[in-house]
Formats: C-alpha cells, sequence, structure tokens
C-alpha cells in the first residue's frame, strides 16, 4: 500500500479536528461534519471566522467558521454580549490536540473569505459542517511544521555542548498558560442565573474545608487548600494529578 500524499494527510487531519471539534461548538441545532476539502468555494458560510495558531507537538493554524445568526444571538444575551472567542475556544483546542500536545493561541475573529483562503494557499484543508439543511459552520486546519515527526536518532551530544537542538516541551518554555482556581461546580438554567441577585447562596460541588481545583487553561493538574498571603488567596499544593489520572 503506497503511503498518503500530503494532500491526502492534510483531507484527514482536518476531518479528524472537525470531528473533535464539532461537540463543543455552540450550535442551534446539531452539526455534522462533511467531507474534507481543499476547494474553498465549496464551503460558503455566512458568518464570523475565528482563526488561531498553535504550536508544540505540530505547528500551524486552526479555524473555526459559525453561522451568522449564532454571532448574532450571543451578542444580545439577557446575561449581555457574550465573547465569540471565548465560546469557541474549546472547539479550536480540540481540533489542534488532534495533533498532539499543542498550545494554541488566544484566536482573532477575522474576514471569514480570507480565512478559509488562507488555509487552502497554505497547503490545509476546510471541513464543512452541516445541521441537516446547508452548511451551518466550517472546521480549516493547516499544519505547516511536524515538530513531532519521527526523525532520524541524532548523535549523543559531545560532553560539555551546549548548543543541541530543543526538543518540543523546551519549544514551550516560555509559553505563559492560564493557572484557575475552582472552589467548586454548579449547574444552573437560564431561569436561575436571571434570577440572582446580592445576597443569594449559591451550592457548589465541594464539601466545606475541601480541597480547591487547580486547573491549567482548563485541565485538572493539582488540589490545594486554600490559604492567604498577606491581603491575598493562594493555594498550597497538597497533590499532583497525574496526567493518566
Amino acid at each position: 500500500m503506497s503511503a498518503p500524499t500530503i494532500n491526502e494527510q492534510q483531507l484527514g487531519r482536518a476531518l479528524a479536528a472537525a470531528q473533535a471539534a464539532v461537540p463543543l461548538l455552540p450550535a442551534s441545532s446539531p452539526l455534522t461534519a462533511g467531507e474534507p476539502t481543499q476547494d474553498g468555494s465549496a464551503v460558503a458560510v455566512d458568518g464570523q471566522a475565528i482563526r488561531a495558531r498553535f504550536g508544540g507537538g505540530a505547528q500551524g493554524e486552526v479555524l473555526v467558521v459559525v453561522a451568522q445568526d449564532l454571532v448574532d444571538a450571543m451578542a444580545d444575551t439577557p446575561l449581555g454580549a457574550l465573547d465569540v472567542t471565548q465560546a469557541v475556544r474549546p472547539a479550536l483546542e480540540a481540533a489542534a490536540g488532534t495533533l498532539g500536545p499543542v498550545v494554541v493561541d488566544p484566536g482573532t475573529v477575522t474576514d471569514t473569505a480570507e480565512a478559509l483562503a488562507a488555509i487552502v494557499s497554505g497547503g490545509g484543508a476546510l471541513v464543512p459542517l452541516s445541521d441537516g439543511t446547508g452548511i451551518r459552520g466550517a472546521i480549516g486546519l493547516l499544519v505547516s511544521v511536524d515538530v513531532a515527526a519521527p526523525a532520524a536518532p541524532n548523535p549523543a551530544p559531545a560532553q560539555g555542548g551546549g548548543g543541541g537542538q530543543r526538543t518540543g516541551l523546551d519549544l514551550l518554555h516560555h509559553v505563559e498558560m492560564e493557572v484557575t482556581a475552582e472552589l467548586g461546580r454548579t449547574r444552573m438554567s437560564v431561569r436561575e442565573l436571571l434570577s440572582l441577585t446580592p445576597g443569594t447562596v449559591v451550592e457548589l460541588d465541594r464539601a466545606a474545608g475541601g480541597p480547591a481545583d487547580l486547573l491549567v487553561n482548563g485541565r485538572l493538574i493539582a488540589r490545594g487548600e486554600v490559604v492567604v498571603i498577606d491581603e491575598n488567596f493562594g493555594i498550597r499544593i497538597t497533590e499532583i494529578i497525574s496526567p493518566s489520572a
């Protein structure tokens, strides 16, 4: 069996990215991923594009396009205007994450036609998203560098050498990550959210005195106890969560 061509590889990667992103996309009805393509004209979407770069296990760009009616709905909700970029960030991360350990930039809103054309012109692929009545969005993926691709073994470094090639993890050492301390969670309906007033007590899913979670970009990495440092709150780490857990 012959090895897949570069175009076939890009198409397959884009489809895997779209399938990972679809469950996390805000949509008025369930979306399904269509056939990946490198023809920008085949993905006609009236909506807003959010484009983000990623680096780490691979480098490139990921694109999410959401329908305009959803954008309009998010701009006018009882809770105020919602940030489309933040709303699709989990989908951006899931799409890029199919390539391995990567860090995704915050993402920016850009012109839809230009964004679609840029992915295709760079050799990437697009995947239309449909709700059964028509195209309601799209996922684009462009892989420019496979940092973690298998390579020929490197010779052992000479003693005292300091100019060796940086590893994939070394490339991430300067990247800033969002760290969040979470006391607990709960789920509320929109009706309950709108009924909140000063003095309302919201019950969380955590026992009093229980450990707080420490998350990096939404992923649990540790637990600890809340402490006070001068006049600020802090977290004293009591447990590190292994990746396998």
